[in-house]
């Protein structure tokens, strides 16, 4: 929920102060869905606005990157979504060893490698490297891949149960209309805990999910007040984590293991209650096919799939005996290349060095970033982005009542036949059924003979001449 919207007076509205219109009030500005929603209320993701007169660091390494930011300068130069800040100690220990080694060859004793092992090196390292990227690249994908799937099911719970789930007279549609909407929240809700599970934010007081679950009973709600707050990092811990380095790091489980209160799963505790709305709505009465009851429940079976899937890409990381091969593996590669290019390149091994490793070290910082994907780095997946897209398209649902066909079919805007013919719905229902199939044989015939008019000349007249016909009758008609 993070937008806003001017007034005239150019005054930002805010949730205390808008006057909702009633049946009675005045029409003369139409209100947004999410117009009285103000953003410096909203939780911010890790990747805040740009800062409009800085060259802030933030601005090109804290993420996850937004995807709808467009960039016209070539990717080479592009520092946004680079893995250059965990790069800069491991070159300049690089830059360090290989200068070191440079000059133990020139001035005291010359210290060369035969070419062969960079060769075999080479190989296995290029083979480790690969296998960590690809494994990690298969994580981020599949993360990615439940995350459509979220969307995918709450847009299609939403709408089933907009459209099909019926609203009684008086008083009683009132309630069933606030129930729908509850239940649509819900899915809202689910989506943003499902967010703070995966970054290991327990508890529920976060700006985008306390207002939506507080009324929930759950295990989250009851440990809230007993959950250690989280602590700000210092300027010196806060760059040591931008450089990546290990030390600096602090336990993503840190607040969830120092809980003393069970804090649950929220998300499934969500789902528990959403089910309950599906046998409320089938006990009532107010969804009375059975099919649309079954497709609810499908739905909330898909969002349980969601839940156990991010899950297990979550905690099912490249095993560590292999993380720390692959890592030893492609160090024991970046020392050995000054011994072996210093005989060809003298000085010049010095920058050989730090580029390859460079290489070498990048692609592999590149597989450490997005093994989990969920996270906060700057190329992980923008699950903030994610969960107000599906946020807007359930206040799209919401915005209007159930669509009636006998309303927009019959609209004098709704040419059934058209290009063919401009007759509307209600002009057309003036006519036999046999002229309504005669007119779409024609218009098929019509579509074919301009088909085939891209590859063979035409004769104009004989092209023509049933639409002719068919305009002179609709004339005769008028």
């Amino acid at each position: 929920m993070a937008s806003s919207m001017s007034t005239e007076g150019s005054k930002t509205l805010k949730p205390g102060t808008i006057e909702i219109p009633t049946s009675r009030g005045s029409n003369d500005v139409p209100m947004s869905p999410r117009s009285w929603r103000h953003r410096t209320a909203t939780y911010q993701p890790p990747s805040r606005q740009h800062t409009a007169a800085s060259l802030d660091a933030e601005d090109y390494f804290v993420g996850p990157r937004d995807m709808a930011k467009h960039s016209k300068w070539p990717f080479f130069m592009r520092m946004h979504g680079s893995v250059l800040p965990k790069m800069i100690l491991p070159l300049i220990v690089v830059a360090l060893w290989s200068t070191l080694i440079t000059c133990l060859c020139e001035f005291v004793y010359q210290l060369k490698v035969s070419s062969l092992l960079l060769t075999v090196l080479g190989f296995v390292v290029g083979m480790a490297i690969s296998f960590r990227t690809s494994s990690a690249y298969e994580r981020y994908t599949e993360g990615r891949k439940y995350w459509s799937q979220l969307l995918l099911v709450g847009q299609n719970f939403s709408r089933t149960v907009w459209v099909h789930v019926a609203e009684r007279d008086g008083e009683l549609g009132k309630e069933d209309l606030l129930a729908k909407i509850s239940a649509l929240n819900l899915v809202v809700a689910f989506s943003r805990s499902l967010l703070h599970k995966l970054r290991f934010e327990p508890g529920i007081d976060y700006p985008d999910l306390k207002s939506r679950v507080e009324y929930l009973e759950t295990f989250a709600k009851a440990a809230e007040a007993e959950i250690p707050k989280p602590k700000k990092s210092g300027k010196i811990k806060a760059v040591g984590e931008s450089l990546g380095v290990t030390f600096a790091e602090s336990n993503p489980r840190k607040r969830i293991k120092r809980s003393k209160r069970p804090l649950g799963n929220l998300p499934l505790e969500i789902l528990s209650h959403m089910s309950s709305y599906v046998e409320y709505v089938n006990q009532n009465e107010t969804l009375k096919n059975g099919l649309y009851h079954n497709q609810l429940i499908t739905s909330i079976v898909a969002f349980n799939d969601v839940l156990v899937g991010v899950d297990r890409v979550l905690n099912t990381p490249l095993p560590i005996a292999y993380s720390i091969a692959i890592s030893q593996i492609t160090w024991v590669y970046v020392l050995m290349l000054p011994f072996q290019m210093w005989d060809d390149l003298r000085w010049v091994t010095i920058p050989g060095s730090i580029f390859a490793a460079y290489i070498i070290l990048g692609i592999a910082a590149i597989g450490r970033e997005i093994e989990n994907p969920f996270g906060e780095d700057v190329n992980d997946l923008p699950l903030d982005a994610f969960c107000r897209e599906l946020e807007a398209d359930i206040d799209y649902i919401m915005s209007n009542p159930r669509p009636h066909v006998a309303e927009f079919f019959r609209s004098p805007l709704n040419k059934p036949l058209g290009p063919l013919s401009e007759k509307s719905f209600d002009s057309w229902m003036g006519r036999t059924k046999k002229d309504i199939r005669d007119a779409l044989m024609t218009k098929t015939k019509a579509e074919m003979r301009i088909r085939a008019s891209f590859h063979v000349a035409r004769d104009q007249d004989e092209d023509n001449e049933k639409s002719v016909q068919l305009q002179h009758g609709q004339q005769q008609e008028h």
